[in-house]
Parts: C-alpha cells; sequence; structure tokens
C-alpha cells in the first residue's frame, strides 16, 4: 500500500449539519424536556418549593386573618395574599430552574451545548419555556389549594390563573437566565438571586393593599415588573368575591397611574413584553460568550 493510499484511508471526514430553523426548533424541543425531566427527577426540589408558599398562604395568612377577624375584618386575609403566593411560588421555581445553567456552565456541559450546530437563541428559549412550563406546574398545587382560602373553584378562573401564572414564570425565569449568563459559580448567583427576588416580591403589593401607602413606596411599586403580575391574577380571584364597594376599594384598587387605572390586559401586555425583552437580553449574551 502506497503511502498516499495508506494516508487518505486514514482521515475521517466529519460532516456538521448547516443550522437550519427545523434543527433549531428540534433543539427547543429537547432543551424544553431536559428540563422537564430533571424537574421530575429532583423529588426534594419539588417539595421544598412548595414548603415556603403554603406556609405563608396558611400559617401567616391565617394569622393575619385572626388579627382582622379581632378588629371586625370582613376579609380573609388568606384571599387577599393568595395571587401573590400564587406569584411567589413561580418566582422561586423559575429563578431555580435559571439556576441549572450555572450547574451546567461548572460542569462543563453548557459548553457543549453551545458548541452544537444550532442557534444560541434555541438553547435559551428552550432553557426558559422549559422553566417557565415546570414553574407553571409547580404553581398548580397553589392554585388547588384556593378552596382552602376562600377562593371559588370556578373553571374560568382556574384557567385565567393558570395562563397568568405561565406568563408571569416566563418572564421570571427569562430574568433568571438572563442573570446566569455570566456568573460562574453557584453561590454568586443565589446571592444576586436572594438580592433581587426578595425586593420584587415585598415591593408588588403581593402581601398588602396599595391603598393608603406613602408617595415613596407607591413609585416603587408600580416600577417593580412583579405587580403588574400579581394585580391581574388578584383582579380575576376579587371578579368572583361579592364585597361591599368599600372593601373592593381597600384590597382590590388596582394599579393606577395618575389617577388612570390600568386595565388588565395592559398589564398582561406589560409583563409578555418584560419577557421578551429579558430573553432577547438572554440570547444576547449567551452569543456573546460561552
Amino acid at each position: 500500500m502506497t503511502t498516499s493510499t495508506r494516508t487518505s484511508a486514514e482521515i475521517v471526514r466529519v460532516r456538521v449539519p448547516e443550522r437550519s430553523v427545523r434543527h433549531d426548533l428540534r433543539a427547543v424541543k429537547i432543551v424544553f424536556h431536559r428540563e422537564l425531566l430533571r424537574f421530575a427527577a429532583d423529588r426534594m426540589r419539588i417539595v421544598s418549593g412548595l414548603v415556603q408558599p403554603v406556609l405563608w398562604l396558611l400559617v401567616l395568612g391565617t394569622g393575619l386573618s385572626s388579627l382582622t377577624a379581632a378588629g371586625g375584618g370582613e376579609v380573609d386575609l388568606r384571599t387577599f395574599i393568595y395571587p401573590g403566593v400564587c406569584a411567589m411560588t413561580v418566582m422561586f421555581t423559575a429563578m431555580f430552574s435559571a439556576a441549572s445553567i450555572v450547574w451546567d456552565r461548572e460542569f462543563g456541559f453548557l459548553r457543549e451545548m453551545l458548541v452544537a450546530p444550532v442557534s444560541r437563541g434555541a438553547i435559551v428559549l428552550g432553557k426558559v419555556l422549559g422553566g417557565a412550563s415546570v414553574a407553571t406546574a409547580q404553581g398548580l398545587v397553589i392554585v388547588a389549594l384556593g378552596g382552602l382560602v376562600g377562593v371559588p373553584y370556578h373553571p374560568a378562573l382556574m384557567l385565567t390563573l393558570v395562563a397568568e401564572l405561565f406568563l408571569g414564570a416566563f418572564a421570571l425565569t427569562a430574568l433568571g437566565v438572563m442573570l446566569a449568563a455570566r456568573i460562574s459559580t453557584m453561590q454568586s448567583f443565589f446571592a444576586v438571586v436572594q438580592m433581587a427576588m426578595m425586593p420584587m416580591l415585598f415591593l408588588s403589593g403581593a402581601l398588602y393593599p396599595l391603598t393608603g401607602l406613602p408617595s415613596w413606596l407607591n413609585v416603587l411599586i408600580k416600577l417593580n415588573p412583579l405587580t403588574y403580575a400579581v394585580d391581574p391574577m388578584r383582579q380575576a380571584v376579587f371578579g368572583r368575591l361579592e364585597l361591599p364597594p368599600e372593601l373592593e376599594r381597600t384590597f382590590n384598587s388596582g394599579i393606577t397611574w395618575n389617577g388612570w387605572p390600568v386595565p388588565v390586559w395592559l398589564e398582561l401586555v406589560m409583563v409578555a413584553g418584560i419577557g421578551l425583552v429579558l430573553l432577547a437580553v438572554a440570547i444576547a449574551r449567551f452569543r456573546r460568550g460561552d
């Protein structure tokens, strides 16, 4: 055998398929499916993600309701904080889903995904959709507990809450993925997430009425994106309750801009828009680095 024949026989040709929309959609599906499998296999994560919201709803809510009952209140505060607890559930789960990006980076799996012949945007989109679906599935447990806190089990209300939960989960997962795009250690990620989540939660009106607040606090609440995810759920819940007008104004005043009441559809559009902007920023960050 000649040298040229032996050399040509030793050459292994590898053909990398060209990128296409079909391959990108397949990548979205694979990453999405991986998120669902990881969540289903981690039972401790499922349980721990529900403990805190359930404590807020059934323990803290019951304690606060006993105070209002002693004062002659007619509204169960567990019903009032129920939309906020739903938002809290998807927020924690969405952020923990985004944390797996940092984990994958530490162990080298993320680099293998990023060198695949697919768009990095497809990988990020699959991650966000998977995290949002997982967070919504976790939120379904809290939705199912609504009857325990005075929320009627009306089919239209339940479907509305689930749809609004998914929309909020999408935006929150996109935020988490954007944060995880440039963070290299789990400790740093959770420190940043903790610093971001608690102010967002307490400045969203999830745990207290929005009426009679100081002007500076009102401004911060209206600048908080989570506010516009909590308020539509509260509007949906209180729309199925029969309350005197004065209590309705106190506990379900809605969001106003200079006296103009912001409609629910606009709030939902804002949440969706914020989610898309955060998704675009996350994709841009992944395209600039590895």
